[in-house]
């Protein structure tokens, strides 16, 4: 039998990835009891009717006061008000962990709200889905995906392993990554392409929205992801605004290259544009 990596962890929002972690933990026998705390009883009912969940509290400080792993999975705008919430109920030596996609400043900030003999190390498990809640939720989520741990100067080693060794238990090929980085790549191909999606879909009913019905599987596959939780990414968005800012700039810069080219019938700079963008498309 597997030796347990924590007996006991609190998921603190059991939506689509807090509930993958508790089936992967608990499928792979890698935690004793999982807890989960949400806003909503009914969901927290039915994840417990469906084994994802061992039991559940409303009351936040209660589910976390015996944790040994807290995973952090609500939008990220929501991370420092928890921790304050929670710190002073927290074990010595408990490891707090997110799911969320941003890091940057924030891992800062979160360290320091740490109370002493708690550590915090950050990761982002690249398995989000536009289709979210416990109905989605699948215990091999994480199986072949990357998982970005995003450690500071300040992180303990070991707890850094800790966090490595969860991600890998569950499946996922961890990477190290300094936290601003990973804001300034994410932002570029993640975040971006989120906004763009959304601007897509409000640009073509600022035209005509009977135009949405003719919509075809182009339209619908470049926007799938306007399909997620305007919650999460507003938060996404403002937590990482300067690299999205700078981005959206210089897509602009790009449109405006091939709106230029189009009023000009300039085919030769059109083509040459579209087979730039398909040659490096290929290669992801």
């Amino acid at each position: 039998m597997r030796e347990l990596l924590f007996n006991n962890v609190t998921i603190i929002g059991v939506g689509l990835l807090g509930a993958s972690c508790a089936l992967a933990l608990k499928g792979r026998g890698l935690c004793g009891t999982v807890c989960g705390y949400g806003r909503k009883e009914a969901n927290l009912r039915q994840a417990k009717d469906r084994g994802i969940i061992d039991e559940y509290s409303l009351e936040i400080r209660k589910a976390c006061e015996h944790a040994d792993l807290v995973i952090l999975s609500t939008p990220v705008g929501s991370f420092k008000k928890i921790v304050r919430e929670i710190r002073d109920v927290l074990k010595k030596n408990t490891l707090i962990t997110d799911v969320g996609s941003v890091k940057g400043h924030l891992v800062k900030e979160l360290e320091e709200l740490m109370p002493e003999g708690v550590r915090y190390v950050g990761s982002h498990p690249i398995a989000g889905s536009d289709r979210s809640g416990i109905g989605n939720a699948r215990a091999d989520l994480f199986d072949g995906v990357s998982c970005i741990v995003t450690p500071s100067a300040c992180s303990e080693k070991n707890a850094v392993q800790q966090i490595t060794t969860l991600w890998e238990s569950c499946g996922a090929n961890v990477e190290i990554m300094d936290p601003m980085r990973h804001d300034e790549i994410y932002a570029a191909v993640s975040h971006l392409p989120h906004l763009i999606a959304y601007a897509l879909v409000n640009t073509v009913d600022d035209s005509n929205a009977e135009y949405l019905k003719y919509a075809g599987p182009g339209f619908k596959d470049t926007t799938r992801i306007a399909l997620s939780s305007p919650e999460m990414w507003r938060d996404i968005s403002l937590l990482n605004r300067n690299n999205l800012i700078a981005l959206i700039e210089r897509f602009g810069n790009n449109l405006d290259i091939i709106a230029s080219m189009i009023r000009n019938a300039d085919a030769e700079g059109l083509e040459h544009e579209f087979s730039k963008a398909r040659t490096l498309r290929e290669k992801c």
